[in-house]
């Protein structure tokens, strides 16, 4: 690859077949492991662009929602609450899938969930997807019609028709994208921020003693609580940073420090600057509230205009705000589309043995997510998050358990993570039973089930009830529902002396294409190897491995 060519645009090895299925996951190994073939850029290069995708205004929104109820001081706790809890959480889960070049979902199969089961988490994150593409595009929508006079209801349908020509050639346009406008980006929304703080001093003050519409003033737990639920819906946001992460080349002696620089800061570490985004969203809110009122107040096309209004003559300040909302919108929007399409395409694919094509998946996310908007979602924000963060709490915690404590201290979780069908139980107990109690009693509690007086610990009662129950059922199971087989019939370890993937490379018994010895299994019908997505999509199970009896 040559010094200008961008990291994720390089052209796949091998990429020309008739069948659509496998032409379209050679476009960068979508529903696949990423082969070392394939990820040619530094570790810095990829954390860059991962970085990139967080963009979004909707932390401005969140932030400025939390605080206006509940007050800077309870705001701002929630906040670094909620932030140390995904950055806990995250850190694992970034670690697997840079390590071992494969995507969350991929990971959730082998920690704790099994085959099928993972497709809850699956469809978990596919509406993190499209909630939050409605609530971005909502954001732009805001926009357009501050500056353009269009209709909200034009603006949600451009908003999401605006992202399929962006979203066609998958991680190739992702990465031209972010890396064009990121600079931009930053410049529009860290500028008007200093400039209030430098200027007027007073601000400052007004945002930290500002005690919210529910009047109480100080901290207390329950409104640090139910502001940290809130914040929490973007626990699942680690997924589509994985989503860049597949693509980090292999750790090795040499490169260790900034590989785990990269990991982190583009891992977990995004939470840093989400939290960040969230603070900024408090202080901008309250810094217009007395010029637009409660209700406006948390639209950051709002916050921005006002911002914007003090430093610059008039006539620029509605083009600028609705720049730094258009840019903002598009590139977390992409993001949302893709990942959902891989999300919906892998849930299908492995239920039904057949891929459809990602595009179709593409318009299914973006249909969901435009009937969210035309729904006005914007106007109960709050209670939707509040509502997701329950289910994604539980399903993030409980892999994030099963790979910290599972496997490294229980050690009866498999070290190294698996994927392929025939290797797989149908259903792994584990994970699938901590998940739905966690997010079952959870949702129970947030919908006042179990009292009002337990409604904020909803969040809580997830993080807590995943952690216990992912360790106690893997005692319980003794870890027999993690393998189906210990062998996968090839006879070369699947990682290098290194402990990185193997770049050893077979030919595909039924697609004639050539893969790295992770995403392979022998055949059970032929003296030959196949792979990962045409072994999700054999109907008849003609090339699966028979289950293989558990040593006792």
């Amino acid at each position: 690859m040559s010094s200008t060519e961008s990291p994720l645009t390089a052209t796949p090895p091998n990429a020309t077949t008739t069948s659509q299925a496998t032409k379209e996951t050679l476009e960068d190994y979508t529903l696949r492991f990423a082969p070392r073939s394939y990820r040619r850029w530094t570790p810095m290069v990829v954390a860059t662009t991962a970085l990139g995708g967080i963009a979004y205004m909707a932390d401005f929104s969140i932030g400025a929602g939390i605080g206006l109820a509940h007050g800077t001081g309870n705001a701002l706790v929630a906040i670094a609450v909620a932030a140390v809890v995904i950055f806990v959480t995250g850190f694992p889960l970034a670690y697997y899938g840079a390590r071992y070049n494969i995507d969350l979902d991929l990971i959730t199969r082998g920690s704790g969930f099994g085959y099928y089961g993972s497709v809850l988490t699956s469809v978990i994150f596919a509406s993190f997807t499209f909630i939050f593409f409605a609530l971005e595009g909502s954001i732009m929508a805001q926009g357009l019609k501050l500056g353009l006079g269009l209709p909200l209801w034009l603006g949600y349908l451009v908003s999401t028709l605006m992202v399929i020509p962006l979203v066609i050639y998958g991680m190739k346009a992702l990465s031209k994208l972010q890396v064009w406008t990121t600079p931009i980006w930053l410049v529009l929304m860290v500028a008007p921020l200093v400039y209030l703080v430098a200027t007027d001093p007073g601000t400052v003050d007004r945002f930290l003693s500002y005690a919210g519409t529910d009047g109480e003033g100080g901290v207390n737990t329950a409104s640090v609580l139910l502001g940290a639920g809130v914040c929490l819906s973007l626990i699942a946001q680690i997924g589509e940073q994985i989503d860049y992460l597949r693509f980090m080349p292999p750790k090795t002696e040499a490169n260790k420090r900034t590989w785990w620089t990269a990991v982190v800061m583009a891992g977990p570490g995004w939470v840093v600057l989400g939290a960040l985004k969230q603070a900024i969203g408090v202080f901008l809110a309250v810094y217009i509230l007395a010029k637009v009122g409660p209700t406006a107040a948390p639209e950051p096309i709002q916050q921005f205009r006002g911002a914007f209004d003090a430093m610059m003559p008039s006539w620029m300040v509605v083009p600028l705000a609705v720049a730094l909302v258009v840019i903002s919108q598009i590139k977390i929007n992409v993001t949302n589309a893709y990942s959902g399409s891989l999300a919906w395409t892998n849930s299908f694919t492995r239920v039904t043995k057949h891929y459809p094509g990602r595009m179709i998946f593409v318009l299914v996310n973006l249909a969901f997510a435009l009937a969210l908007m035309e729904a006005d979602m914007f106007s109960f924000l709050n209670s939707i998050l509040g509502f997701y963060s329950n289910c994604a709490i539980a399903w993030v915690v409980t892999v994030a358990t099963d790979i910290g404590v599972n496997k490294y201290l229980l050690k009866l979780s498999p070290l190294q993570p698996e994927f392929r069908r025939g290797m797989l139980h149908a259903v792994n107990p584990v994970g699938v039973v901590a998940f739905v109690a966690a997010s079952g009693l959870s949702i129970a509690m947030y919908f006042h089930a179990l009292g009002d007086t337990l409604q904020p610990y909803s969040p809580v009662a997830a993080a807590v009830i995943a952690f216990v129950l992912t360790p106690l059922m893997a005692i319980v199971t003794k870890g027999k529902y993690y393998l189906r087989r210990t062998d996968d019939g090839i006879d070369e370890p699947l990682l290098d002396t290194e402990g990185n993937p193997s770049a050893t490379t077979y030919d595909c018994h039924v697609c004639r294409q050539p893969y790295e010895r992770p995403d392979l299994a022998a055949c059970r019908t032929h003296d030959a190897y196949v792979c990962s997505l045409c072994l999700s999509t054999d109907s008849v199970g003609d090339h699966v491995l028979p289950a293989q009896p558990t040593a006792v």
